[in-house]
């Protein structure tokens, strides 16, 4: 049922302080008892990980296994009467006592419960969790396939994340503890309000709005008697007795919402909530804010397509695959959330996957997707293993289903339901018959939960799934790594017919800056300890280091294992590039007119533990583990835009430029194609008024933009190639031609010849915002900023000569200096001020420029 922000008469106490932790032998009891000294400060919600941290007893750098021993938290409790103890997550095995007699067993970190209790005074509450390695020794049953992905094997029996047992994904942080909120409930209203099952529909002009709350403790035959009301968007609905039954009240609301605004992803228009509020006689219900929406698949001609239409337009869904923001605390509040949503929100992202070897967040998560306009695809957290089918193993995964869409029935981010990652994909190439690859009991379990709680959802049985084979990219929805992991040339991007990469795009990408050699205790790059944390599929001879280092060669046709112990400046600085370049050029490739996908899902979003300044390798995410954007999200947040300007090389045919619009209204602009050679002479220069539709996208030949032959591709080859680069702008005809997007073609590959191509920095300031303004001489590739004190908000950038970018500089974070992953801060600088102080680099060029502030 829908969350329940508040009820009048309902106290909720969170109990957060006054907690204690002591490790504990397996089924044993705490060391010492009361006055072993063993005893620590623990925080909840928190982990056992987060304690011993904080105790210095256990390091992130070198984590310690925590499945081997027992772990008991306790509290004090006080009050009378009648109270409910609310439990939103317990990792995994555990026990709950309240002055020694048990309460509660839980075995999946998954549930939440809820447990009544009679306080009279002071009272002990005590939490045991037991050490999770020998229940798993104890778990008995062949499974048809063993996965190399996590281990032990024995994982799947036991409903607990994958995080912390996947070598060479993640570091083996091991989730323990009361992870989630622990509340104290106290009811002093007329009667008790126990669900409310509100649904939410949207026809394309009117949306509909269906509410049923059951409550109980209304005195017996006064409830018929009752009147209540619904509000939401300005209108109200009388609430109605529905009846009663065994004890248990209802009441029902349906209404008809005229012509209200309809919510949609943030790419496509404006994700609009409305506030919903019943009443009940004396007692007033926040329900919190709902969306009206509507979704539906379009499978295409050939039944084969997966595209997500939301309000009956097609999406083109881009985003990333999630990674939580903190392995040892798992934090879910809005706190730990909000700043790296709203760095995706800044990309253009306008989808996030939750992926089944992860966790289910928190409410705060949903709530600021619905309100930044990200859809969320969530998977159940379900991954590569074959699993039981016992009855109890069932009924758990259909209650944690079961909450999970309860607690996000109002959210209209929430789109994708999915059975879970890689479970078909694994038996396939696994070489098992085809009819071992789907687990129908599990799939039957999800669908039959979301058809009653969520029939809104579109849902997905496995990812991947839906072709002749289950990970085949032309059916369905797949995990594309043709470009990336499996080394593909870019053109594979096209011809392998991508439909909806649910995942797609792993590489090793390097941070910005930082020292990532042999100084300051870090080891040098391909160092045994780099490689440690550079990311690779189990048992694969080859990692996601060496994938970047093959398209390090193939775009800018250098040596990688020559350049990085010859120049290892040089080979961090293309290798910084090189993977935003891939990334940029696939989703190019994708978003064009005529394209048969419908999105991509980078994996990862975030690094999920520091990488490169550590002594660790460089991980998946272009997002590092402290929130610093790295060099590839500057190129997806450019390939991301709602307003996109696209070439793409059509062979023979010569270069193509497509447009595309996913905003509700036509734009009005200007095309301007230039060819420069020598990065500094237009050799052509063509300009055209267009029109992008709304919600749409449309393709020109690059030849009608001209009144005479330019071999834009230098697909003839008639004597020398005339140009090295193609710039295409897109300025808006509505805005004073304000520039809208710009994008780059490279004939002859994008290894240009090192110059001074007379690259300019001037720093000025805006109010309290301090600035750089650019401009070059000469085409100047991959422009990036050096500041140890301030981090550039664009980066990575092609800069064309005449064109002067203005680019704000935010302060990184007070008290920390030098290197990669610094945070940046709101933009206000410390007391007494930074001034900027640094360098402007390119890739092409022979130096940087150096600039400094005046005070």
């Amino acid at each position: 049922m829908a969350r329940i922000r508040s009820v009048t008469g309902q106290r909720i106490t969170a109990l957060t302080e006054g907690w204690t932790m002591a490790p504990c032998a397996p089924g044993g009891e705490a060391p010492g008892g009361e006055e072993s000294g063993e005893r620590f400060p623990a925080p909840v919600p928190g982990t056992a990980a987060q304690a011993l941290q904080a105790a210095g007893l256990w390091s992130a750098e070198a984590p310690a296994a925590l499945h081997d021993r027992d772990f008991l938290y306790r509290r004090r409790l006080s009050g009378h009467g009648p109270r409910i103890l609310r439990f939103h997550g317990l990792a995994t095995i555990a026990e709950v006592l309240l002055d020694g007699e048990r309460i509660l067993t839980s075995d999946s970190m998954f549930l939440a419960h809820e447990v009544p209790v009679t306080l009279d005074g002071e009272a002990e509450l005590a939490i045991r969790f037991h050490a999770l390695y020998p229940v798993l020794a104890a778990k008995k049953g062949r499974a048809r396939w063993r996965p190399k992905l996590a281990e032990p094997a024995a994982l799947r029996f036991v409903r607990t994340t994958l995080l912390g047992h996947m070598p060479g994904w993640c570091p083996p942080v091991h989730a323990v503890g009361p992870y989630r909120p622990v509340e104290l409930v106290e009811e002093t209203g007329p009667f008790r309000v126990l669900a409310a099952d509100l649904r939410s529909s949207y026809d394309g002009r009117d949306g509909r709005l269906a509410l049923r709350l059951t409550v109980e403790g209304v005195p017996a035959g006064m409830a018929a008697g009752m009147t209540g009301s619904v509000e939401v968007a300005g209108r109200v609905a009388p609430l109605v007795f529905d009846g009663t039954d065994g004890g248990i009240d209802a009441f029902r609301a349906d209404l008809t919402l005229p012509g209200v605004e309809p919510w949609w992803p943030h790419t496509h228009g404006e994700p609009v909530l409305h506030g919903v509020a019943a009443r009940i006689g004396a007692v007033t219900v926040d329900l919190g804010r709902v969306g009206f929406r509507s979704l539906a698949v379009d499978r295409g001609p050939d039944g084969d397509g997966f595209a997500l239409l939301v309000n009956g337009e097609r999406v083109f869904c881009r985003g990333g695959c999630w990674v939580p923001v903190d392995l040892v605390a798992l934090p879910a509040g809005r706190a730990a959330y909000e700043p790296e949503l709203r760095r995706m929100h800044e990309a253009g992202a306008n989808m996030v996957r939750v992926g089944g070897t992860m966790l289910y967040e928190g409410d705060a998560f949903f709530e600021l997707c619905d309100e930044l306009g990200i859809l969320v695809w969530q998977d159940a957290m379900l991954a590569n293993f074959d699993y039981p089918t016992d009855p109890a193993f069932l009924e758990s995964l259909r209650a944690e289903v079961a909450q999970l869409l309860d607690r996000t029935q109002a959210s209209p981010s929430l789109a994708v339901l999915c059975g879970g990652s890689e479970m078909e994909q694994q038996a396939a190439m696994l070489g098992l018959p085809r009819a071992s690859w789907t687990q129908p009991a599990l799939t039957a379990v999800i669908e039959e939960t979301a058809a009653w709680l969520r029939p809104d959802l579109v849902r997905v049985a496995n990812s991947p799934s839906g072709g002749a084979l289950p990970f085949v990219a032309d059916a369905g929805v797949t995990h594309y790594y043709g470009v990336g992991a499996y080394m593909r040339p870019l053109e594979d991007a096209r011809r392998a017919g991508v439909r909806f990469a649910a995942e797609c795009l792993a590489f090793s990408n390097l941070p910005e800056g930082g020292q990532t050699g042999a100084q300051a205790g870090v080891p040098a790059l391909h160092h045994p300890r780099w490689k440690e944390g550079v990311p690779r599929d189990p048992g694969a001879s080859w990692d996601f280091e060496d994938v970047r280092e093959h398209y390090l060669e193939a775009l800018y046709a250098v040596d990688p294992r020559r350049l990085r112990h010859e120049d290892p400046d040089r080979y961090r600085r293309l290798s910084r590039a090189v993977t935003g370049e891939v990334m940029q050029a696939v989703f190019d490739e994708w978003r064009r007119a005529g394209s048969g996908c419908a999105g991509g899902l980078v994996w990862q979003w975030r690094d999920p533990w520091p990488g490169a300044g550590r002594g660790h390798g460089a991980g998946w995410g272009v997002v590092a583990a402290d929130g610093t954007p790295k060099p590839a999200w500057h190129a997806l947040k450019r390939a991301f835009r709602p307003q996109r300007v696209i070439l793409t090389d059509e062979g023979v045919n010569g270069l193509a430029v497509h447009l595309v619009n996913d905003g509700p209204r036509p734009v009005e602009a200007l095309l301007r194609l230039t060819a420069w050679r020598d990065g500094a002479v237009p050799v052509l220069k063509a300009e055209r008024p267009v029109t992008l539709p709304a919600r749409g996208a449309v393709a020109l030949a690059a030849a009608a933009l001209s009144d005479r032959f330019f071999d834009t591709t230098y697909t003839y080859r008639f004597g020398p190639i005339p140009h090295d680069v193609v710039t295409a702008q897109l300025l808006s005809a509505e805005r004073g031609m304000e520039p809208i997007d710009e994008v780059h073609y490279f004939p002859g590959g994008r290894s240009l010849p090192r110059v001074d191509p007379g690259l300019t920095a001037v720093v000025g300031r805006q109010g309290d915002q301090w600035e750089l303004r650019l401009s070059t001489k000469r085409f100047a590739c991959s422009v990036h900023v050096e500041d140890e004190r301030f981090q550039a908000e664009e980066s990575w950038f092609h800069l064309p000569p005449g064109t002067e970018r203005v680019v704000r500089l935010q302060p990184r974070q007070a008290g920390r200096r030098g290197g990669a992953g610094l945070g940046v801060t709101d933009g206000t600088a410390p007391a007494g001020g930074w001034l900027p102080d640094g360098e402007v680099h390119a890739l092409n060029a022979q130096a940087p420029v150096r600039y400094r502030g005046n005070a």
